[in-house]
C-alpha cells in the first residue's frame, strides 16, 4: 500500500475540486461517462499492481449476498449457516459482511484463498469498469478513499 499511497493523497490534495468534478461527470452521456471511466481504469491499471496493495482486502468489507454465501460456502465446502456463523456478521442496515479485517481469506502475500467463490462485491471491485457507471459516481468517490487505482482513475479523469 505505501508504494501507492500517494494516489489516495493526490486525489484527496484536490478535495476542492470534488464537487464540481463529480457535477460534471454527472452531466456526461452515459456511453461518455462510461467509456472514459474504461480508460482511465485501463491506464490506472498499467501503474499499480493490487497484489501489491491490497487495501480493499485490509481496510473496508464486502458486502455479501445470499448467492455469495451459496457460492462461498460450496467453495469451503460448509454449510451456508456455518459460513455465516464462522465468517460474516450483519451491519446496521441489515447487509452481511465480513466479521473481520483485514478479510479472514487474505493470505499473507496478498492473494486471496477465496479467489473463485469470493463475493461479487470483490469480483467487480474496484466498480472503475461498468457500464452505467453514472449509478457508481458515489461509490466511487467513497472508495477513493481506500483505494488507490481508484483515486488514480478519477484524478486521471480530473485532469482530462
Amino acid at each position: 500500500m505505501e508504494e501507492y499511497k500517494h494516489y489516495i493523497e493526490s486525489f484527496q490534495a484536490r478535495k476542492g475540486e470534488h464537487k464540481k468534478f463529480f457535477q460534471r461527470l454527472k452531466k456526461m452521456p452515459k456511453g461518455a461517462l462510461d467509456q472514459a471511466f474504461a480508460e482511465a481504469h485501463e491506464e490506472t491499471f498499467e501503474e499499480i499492481d493490487c497484489l501489491k496493495c491490497a487495501n480493499c482486502c485490509t481496510s473496508i468489507s464486502p458486502m455479501v449476498t445470499e448467492r455469495d454465501i451459496d457460492r462461498l460456502a460450496k467453495f469451503l465446502r460448509l454449510k451456508p449457516s456455518q459460513l455465516v456463523d464462522d465468517y460474516l456478521k450483519q451491519d446496521d442496515d441489515g447487509t452481511y459482511i465480513m466479521n473481520s479485517t483485514p478479510c479472514p481469506f487474505l493470505g499473507p502475500d496478498n492473494y486471496c484463498s477465496v479467489y473463485e467463490g469470493r463475493p461479487k462485491a470483490c469480483r467487480e471491485y474496484p466498480h472503475t469498469d461498468h457500464l452505467k457507471m453514472h449509478n457508481l459516481l458515489n461509490l466511487a468517490k467513497k472508495n477513493a478513499s481506500y483505494c488507490p487505482a481508484v483515486a488514480g482513475v478519477l484524478e486521471k479523469l480530473m485532469d482530462k
